[in-house]
Formats: structure tokens, C-alpha cells, sequence
């Protein structure tokens, strides 16, 4: 019979789960409507639409203006946000989707780097073995896609686009955790999506194109999917460690490569597969042997 202690780690992690699942069909949803539409225009009404629809649920809950550390908090992921989507979604646009997830799963590894030049921390011999890893599937995966077929820029475009993505998302996976600690679900995709739909604002006069109602709907979906995806993350990184969540993350290779077969007849060859198992397994001997080994003593 399952413990108490063993059912409320496990909700978490099946909380978290969903939320990909849901980030995953959002993901999809957006490739679509950025390819009708553009990417600017889709992620700005994305996070505008979404700012709309969370405003009144966070009025209704007596939501109070956050105080000036954790509206900077806010601000500091929004913007790591906005980097991130952008360039995520315009490389998503030239990269089938479960190729874009693979390369994404390097942001752990990009993580740990940053740590050590930003915070000082030392760098294991695990964690050097753990980036070459991954840097082994990006290189697979990346080799792959260039030799396939004609030569393309746009092909390599899209493949640094989601590379660069991983840099903005390895540092909001440092800053989400902080985060959810500090302020409810609810609060986290209100200020997110506000924040960021600010954040691209000023662009609109160059990069704006009129939706079709296809693709409003889409991003309309993808708005709703986004704010729930955000709750249900935000939830459970409250309830559990950011170390104990992270094996979740990878499910959604298996969602991203599902819905690109079904939705645009992407196929799923063997040295993505091969690619995406090096950057995981790379990323698990990471956070293994970080849970192992012992603080440093002052």
C-alpha cells in the first residue's frame, strides 16, 4: 500500500507530467499558427489573450499587486521568456518538432555552465562527462538534419534558433523554481504573460501580420493551454525540487514527436532517437551525481 510520503511525491511529478503535455499541444498549436501568421504575431497574442483570461481568475482570488522582489523576479523570467519563445518558436517553424525538442533538452547541461561563470560553482568531473554527453546528441542530431536532403540556410537557422532557446531556458529553469516559491500559480501566469506580451510590444509596427481566423483560434487555444500548462508547473515545482522534476521534462520528446507525425507528417528518424538519448542520459548523470554529492564546506 502506497505511504502518504510516497503519495505526495508522486502527485507532483504526475502534476508536472501533465503540464508538458499540455506545453507539448501548445507547442504544436503555435507551429501552426507562426507558420500561418508569423512568430511575432503568434506569441504576442498568445501572451496577450493569455493575460486576459488569467487577469479576472487572479482579481477573483484577491490577488494583490506583488511586492518589488518578486515583481522583479517577474520581470527578470519574462524576459528570459521572450528570448526563449521567440527564437524557440522561429526555429520550431524550420525544425520538426521532435527535433526541436531533443536539441531543447540541452538547456540542464547549459545550466550547469552557467552556474560555475555566473555563481562560482565548481565543476565536476560528472558533469564535464555529463555535457560531453549531450553535446555528442546535439552534434548527432544537428548532423542529421543538415545532410538531409538539399542544403538549406533556413535548416541551419532553425537548429541555432533552438540552441539559442536552450541558453534563455537553461536560466529560467534556474529562476523557476524561486519563483513558484514566492508566488501562486495563479500570480506566475498572469505576470508571465503580461510581462512578456509588454516585452515584444514595441516591435509591432515592423513585425505585426494580420491573423487569419484559422489561425486566431489556434493561438487562442495555445493561450488558454499555455496559462494551464503554467499553473500545473507552477504547482508542482512549489511541492517538489527542481532535481526531483526534471526527469519529467524529457516526456516531451515523446509528445513533440507524436504530434509532429500527426499534425505535419514528421518522421522520427534513428539518429534523433540515438541524439536525444545521449543528451538525457547526459543530463541524468548530471543531476544524479549532484544529489550525491555532499555541500562544500565554507
Amino acid at each position: 500500500m502506497m505511504t502518504v510520503q510516497a503519495r505526495s511525491s508522486l502527485i507532483p511529478l504526475l502534476v508536472a507530467f501533465a503540464g508538458i503535455a499540455v506545453f507539448s499541444l501548445m507547442d504544436a498549436l503555435m507551429k501552426r499558427a507562426a507558420i500561418a501568421t508569423g512568430v511575432y504575431t503568434a506569441l504576442l497574442l498568445r501572451c496577450a489573450i493569455g493575460a486576459a483570461g488569467m487577469a479576472p481568475v487572479w482579481l477573483a482570488r484577491k490577488g494583490r499587486w506583488p511586492r518589488r522582489p518578486v515583481l522583479r523576479l517577474h520581470v527578470w523570467r519574462a524576459v528570459l521568456v521572450a528570448g526563449m519563445a521567440t527564437s524557440f518558436f522561429w526555429g520550431l517553424v524550420r525544425t520538426p518538432m521532435a527535433e526541436g525538442m531533443a536539441l531543447s533538452f540541452i538547456s540542464p547541461l547549459i545550466a550547469l555552465a552557467l552556474a560555475a561563470l555566473f555563481l562560482g560553482e565548481r565543476i565536476r568531473r560528472s558533469a564535464i562527462l555529463a555535457s560531453l554527453m549531450g553535446l555528442a546528441g546535439v552534434a548527432i542530431i544537428a548532423a542529421t538534419r543538415l545532410s538531409a536532403g538539399s542544403p538549406s540556410p533556413d535548416r541551419a537557422l532553425g537548429l541555432a534558433a533552438i540552441l539559442l532557446s536552450a541558453v534563455f531556458y537553461a536560466g529560467n529553469l534556474v529562476l523557476q523554481r524561486r519563483q513558484a516559491q514566492v508566488a501562486s500559480p495563479v500570480e506566475v501566469a498572469l505576470f508571465q504573460n503580461a510581462i512578456v506580451a509588454l516585452v515584444l510590444l514595441p516591435a509591432l509596427p515592423w513585425l505585426w501580420q494580420l491573423p487569419g481566423r484559422a489561425a486566431l483560434i489556434d493561438i487562442a487555444l495555445a493561450a488558454l493551454l499555455a496559462s494551464a500548462a503554467l499553473v500545473l508547473l507552477s504547482w508542482a515545482y512549489a511541492r517538489a525540487e527542481a532535481q526531483e522534476l526534471l526527469p519529467v521534462e524529457y516526456t516531451a520528446f515523446g509528445w513533440a514527436a507524436l504530434m509532429g507525425w500527426l499534425w505535419f507528417d514528421e518522421p522520427v528518424h534513428e539518429a534523433t532517437l540515438i541524439g536525444v538519448c545521449l543528451i538525457v542520459a547526459g543530463c541524468l548523470v548530471a543531476t544524479r551525481s549532484s544529489r550525491r554529492s555532499p555541500p562544500d564546506s565554507a
